[in-house]
């Protein structure tokens, strides 16, 4: 869900340049993952980092600017749907609703500056039920505007209906036909409003609902970078370092970050204000992660934690290929365990013939009974001195693993 609030909340490291600003900012979403998305947006408003982003720090009286006001409608409260019906007026008074505020690089903290507010009253559109915003002119001018414009946006049915929809998008699919919209999205927003927008309730009503288990949603994904990379650490129980060894692991976890760049989802730095392409750009969404760049190097990655890992400071991450087997209730019997492999690690099933073939190919080194596996596996478990045989269960172990993670369905989510 931190993941997440940074695609829909997005901002770019690079264009804030301020470390402590971007810890501040991520920090803010992860601890408010899961809690109230109206208080969320209170915080992201005036957020140094933010204010550094859309240039919310330059939003004076006598130097409105629009960009902040216009994202807080467009991206990331009521959206571009058709019944968005907010208007170009509505963005000019949230931004003089919005002014004043600033930022300390000493206490890494936001104020408000009632010297660069607009005093004014602001006037929204009959999207808003024509509602005028009073100007106040204390030193809690600031908040109390925000509020009573957050409380006008969050009144409205869009706010509710565009977040399910973003949820739905990142945790089901990108396709929200009129049938979705009505027995998903709806009922969703719904609970949304009625639990004040706490974001748990949503989330536990979508990923419990027999929906989400339907098999037609199985494999409905193309994993993002972030998926591929972190999930294969989770899938294979990859052993980091104790905390305290915190140089290896920045080191350790660098690595990793600079693969889920190279394919293309750079952490901390999505491509604009809009968050990456994968969620919101039609009609290819999630197929955008695939291309001939990208997929060559999903297939590197997997196959270098398999094969040989990554070391630093004489130590390693890899793939446990026995560990992994000895984690299924059968590892001796070759069906049995390509049939566990297969649930385990790929969304969708694969054939019958295929299973055999590659049984036949990989785990019984061509030949075409079962005891060439059995008997292998069952002499490394009782006598893993035998150097030959353990180095022939390892290899079979790995080219296993890396077969089944270079396959198309590998990449589903």
């Amino acid at each position: 869900m931190t993941l997440f609030w940074h695609n829909h909340f997005a901002t770019e490291t690079a264009d804030i340049n301020n470390s402590q600003f971007v810890y501040n900012h991520h920090n803010l979403l992860r601890t408010n993952a899961l809690g109230n998305f109206k208080t969320l947006t209170k915080a992201i408003t005036i957020d140094p980092g933010m204010l550094v982003y859309l240039n919310g720090a330059s939003n004076t009286a006598t130097a409105p600017d629009e960009n902040y006001g216009r994202e807080l409608q467009e991206l990331f409260c009521c959206g571009k749907g058709k019944d968005s019906l907010y208007t170009e007026a509505d963005v000019k008074a949230a931004a003089q609703v919005l002014t004043g505020w600033k930022y300390s690089t000493t206490t890494n903290t936001s104020s408000f500056d009632i010297t660069r507010h607009n005093k004014i009253d602001k006037q929204f559109s009959a999207f808003y039920n024509n509602t005028i915003i009073k100007g106040q002119s204390t030193v809690t001018a600031g908040d109390i505007e925000i509020d009573a414009m957050l409380n006008m946006i969050f009144a409205t049915q869009e706010v509710a209906k565009y977040i399910c929809r973003r949820i739905y998008r990142w945790f089901v699919y990108y396709d929200i036909d009129n049938t979705i919209e009505a027995n998903i999205i709806k009922p969703l927003a719904d609970i949304f409003r009625l639990n004040n927008y706490e974001i748990k309730p949503v989330l536990s009503a979508l990923l419990k609902s027999e929906h989400f288990y339907d098999s037609l949603i199985k494999g409905a994904q193309i994993k993002s970078p972030v998926d591929l990379v972190v999930g294969l650490c989770r899938e294979f129980e990859i052993a980091f370092q104790p905390t305290a060894d915190y140089a290896t692991n920045y080191g350790m976890y660098n690595y990793l970050v600079s693969w889920v760049s190279n394919m293309q989802q750079n952490m901390g730095d999505p491509p604009d204000v809009s968050g990456w392409k994968a969620y919101y750009q039609s009609p290819q969404f999630y197929e955008i992660w695939i291309n001939s760049d990208t997929l060559p190097k999903r297939n590197q990655f997997t196959d270098t934690m398999i094969v040989s890992g990554y070391t630093l400071n004489a130590k390693k991450i890899q793939i446990d290929g026995v560990a992994f087997a000895q984690s299924f209730a059968s590892p001796g019997d070759p069906n049995k365990l390509i049939d566990d492999v297969v649930k385990f690690l790929l969304r969708v099933d694969i054939s019958a013939a295929s299973k055999k073939q590659i049984k036949t190919d990989i785990l019984l080194g061509g030949q075409s009974t079962d005891s060439y596996w059995t008997d292998a596996w069952n002499l490394f478990i009782t006598t893993p001195t035998n150097t030959s045989n353990a180095t022939i269960v390892k290899n079979r172990l790995r080219d296993l693993i890396k077969y089944f993670m270079d396959l198309s369905e590998y990449q589903l989510a």
